[in-house]
């Protein structure tokens, strides 16, 4: 492939794997080139300000990566929101066009035909079916419920990971240094340190 450069690379546009969509929902198309900041000014502004209730983030190949990125701060930012993420393949044509200098005839071109993985990740303010392959019900708000108990802490109950203590925890608060009586002698006594 040293001898052609790349021309042309254009991706199969397929529909979205989500049914029952809402009439105003956003469509947020993940570049691995895309700017996340750019991404989310812009997506935070349609489900705050234009009041849009679902947001679909899709990208595909290296832009994998971003969009989930984007789905986990837009998760953070909003809070409540239910997500149902679909994986498929999609295909992805690069035309490429042979470099050779010496030759004067008509360019030779190469097309090549990629399945390269594809992500599309629904978030809602709405209740979805909790059912289909790929939800995630919303996380709780952090901060304090009702009731007063720390929410984030009440919601992770059972899945916490116990951990050894850290020395600090082993070590006593103040710790007992004894002297023996032949050293007493000598000028040395029993002290504390802290």
């Amino acid at each position: 492939m040293e001898n052609f450069r790349k021309v042309r690379t254009s991706e199969e546009e397929m529909p979205l794997p989500f049914l029952d969509l809402s009439p105003d929902v956003v469509e947020m198309k993940v570049k691995e080139g895309s700017k996340i900041r750019n991404l989310m000014n812009f997506a935070m502004a349609q489900m705050e300000l234009k009041g849009s209730r679902q947001i679909i983030f899709s990208g595909c190949g290296r832009a994998i990566t971003k969009t989930i990125t984007c789905v986990e701060i837009m998760k953070r930012k909003l809070g409540g929101l239910h997500q149902v993420t679909k994986v498929r393949y999609k295909t992805v044509v690069e035309v490429w066009e042979k470099q050779d200098l010496l030759c004067d005839g008509p360019a030779q071109n190469l097309t090549v035909h990629k399945n390269v993985p594809s992500i599309c990740i629904l978030l809602s303010r709405d209740p979805l079916d909790p059912n289909q392959m790929g939800y995630q019900p919303p996380e709780p708000q952090h901060g304090l419920s009702e009731a007063g108990q720390d929410t984030a802490e009440s919601s992770t109950k059972g899945l916490k990971r116990l951990l050894p203590p850290s020395q600090e925890e082993l070590l006593p608060k103040k710790l007992q240094v004894q002297v023996p009586d032949s050293l007493r002698g000598s000028g040395t006594t029993a002290g504390q340190l802290d």
